[in-house]
């Protein structure tokens, strides 16, 4: 992990960008810590606020795009085949895409605070053809709202950045095991209601 805040540190928006891309894109990268790192930064003065905003929204959303192509242009085979390499497994692809179906559009907003479905929201989309200009309404305000809120954690609490993300990364993970279990409880329910009738 230090490497990668090194990266930044020495590369700064543009390493900022890079590291976001790929993050979102499936690569793994911590994202949610990498944003609280930089918005420390920006409060010892090394980064500015808006343009770290910018960068990360700019990064955020070039990788959910790549997401999104892919599934649209390649198919649920490609990532099936290939999908190993970037942490995609058949049991997630399957939660994500039933998920996608409930909640439809705003799975890409909601996506980006759960952790290992922000990648896959953007493929099921794809995949699904939901329209470009229906995927980047989403998807690109979940980018920018997620963005501002971690740029913001690391700016506010300063030298204690270490602290709130090891928290942040705690919370996000009781939430997606939270979201995860009541997904299968209600499939679970709804198996059960239609095995009866």
């Amino acid at each position: 992990m230090e490497h990668i805040f090194q990266f930044v540190s020495t590369y700064g928006y543009a390493g900022l960008y890079v590291m976001l891309m790929l993050g979102i894109v499936g690569l793994p990268i911590p994202d949610e810590t990498l944003l609280v790192f930089c918005g420390y930064l920006i409060s010892k003065g090394t980064l500015h606020a808006g343009p770290s905003l910018l960068t990360a929204f700019l990064g955020s959303s070039t990788g959910i795009t790549v997401s999104y192509v892919l599934g649209r242009t390649l198919g649920l085979g490609v990532v099936h085949r290939f999908g190993k390499y970037l942490h995609v497994t058949d049991e997630r692809l399957d939660l994500v895409h039933r998920w996608f179906d409930r909640i439809g559009r705003w799975a890409l907003v909601v996506g980006y605070f759960i952790a290992g479905v922000r990648h896959l929201t953007a493929i099921l989309a794809g995949t699904s053809k939901l329209g470009y200009r229906s995927f980047a309404l989403f998807a690109y305000f979940g980018a920018l709202l997620w963005a501002s809120l971690f740029l913001s954690i690391g700016y506010f609490f300063g030298e204690k950045w270490r602290e709130m993300a090891e928290m942040v990364h705690r919370y996000l993970l009781w939430i997606s095991v939270g979201v995860l279990i009541a997904v299968l409880a209600y499939l679970l329910v709804r198996y059960l209601r239609q095995k009866r009738t």
